[in-house]
């Protein structure tokens, strides 16, 4: 289930994408799973249909969803490939914070913030 809550700070779009990420990656959203269309989505969650397509562009974007034309949208097997793609980028992360003798808790802290605030794309 989706929830908007419209006094967040965090803009609808970016909800409705963490959302459905969310649910994806616990594989609430199974591969192959077809998505309401944008239209429908847009309509049920009372969000404008740009809202909803940003959302699903941003989520084919990481490789979550793909759309195949007129079918539809549909959880994408390139998720599981994105979930590795963030192990190995944990891994690396770790080996850093241990080089640099930071703590465990001060590096949770710092994925936090990136997590919550944003963190520019990489080239």
């Amino acid at each position: 289930m989706i929830v908007i809550d419209p006094a967040s700070p965090v803009p609808p779009f970016e909800q409705l994408r963490a959302q459905l990420a969310r649910q994806i990656q616990e594989r609430t959203l199974a591969v192959g799973t077809r998505l309401p269309t944008i239209r429908r989505l847009a309509a049920d969650l009372g969000l404008a249909v740009n809202t909803v397509g940003r959302a699903y562009r941003e989520l084919e974007e990481a490789g979550l969803i793909e759309t195949r034309g007129s079918a539809g949208s549909f959880v994408s097997a390139a998720g599981e490939q994105g979930r590795e793609r963030a192990r190995r980028a944990a891994a690396e992360y770790a080996a850093v914070i241990a080089s640099l003798g930071i703590d465990t808790t001060e590096a949770v802290r710092i994925v936090q913030a990136a997590l919550t605030q944003g963190v520019p794309e990489v080239s």
